[in-house]
């Protein structure tokens, strides 16, 4: 077996604290928060002069990980309209098994987030919706019902 687990996703943002603010309130839990630069980040990412604050967010009880960037130099390069619908090419959202969704759904609204659709039921499994946070981060959530 070559792969042991996946470790992170990376997204790359420019407002890091309200990004940051998102994530904790869905309840993950921040793990650290640095500047990263030097010779071997421009190494590992094929870009030179790499100044960078990076935050990790954990899912608790969990091993997966958001990774959020912060790029001072170089600057970020917008990959295309902030508001992209669901069938553009590339990664579109993160999903979350969450307890209760209208409540994440109602605390994520109060920092500016929108449902993108609606809160659906699919069959007699799950309430599904995804939800657009800042920076056009789409987060996907599913409680499962039992």
């Amino acid at each position: 077996m070559t792969i042991q687990r996946m470790d992170n996703v990376l997204i790359v943002v420019d407002d890091l604290d309200a990004v940051i603010a998102f994530f904790v309130e869905l309840g993950m839990e921040p793990e650290g928060k640095g500047p990263v630069e030097g010779r071997w980040v421009d190494r590992v990412i094929g870009l030179d002069g790499v100044r960078q604050d990076v935050a990790m967010l954990r899912i608790p009880n969990g091993q997966g990980r958001i990774e959020l960037a912060k790029f001072h130099t170089p600057e970020a390069i917008g990959a295309g309209p902030e508001d992209a619908p669901a069938n553009t090419l590339g990664i579109r959202r993160v999903m979350f098994a969450v307890d209760d969704i209208e409540d994440v759904v109602a605390r994520l609204r109060a920092l500016g987030a929108e449902l993108v659709g609606e809160v659906v039921r699919y069959e007699d499994a799950y309430l599904l919706c995804y939800v657009r946070g800042p920076e056009g981060i789409v987060v996907g959530l599913a409680e499962e019902l039992r």
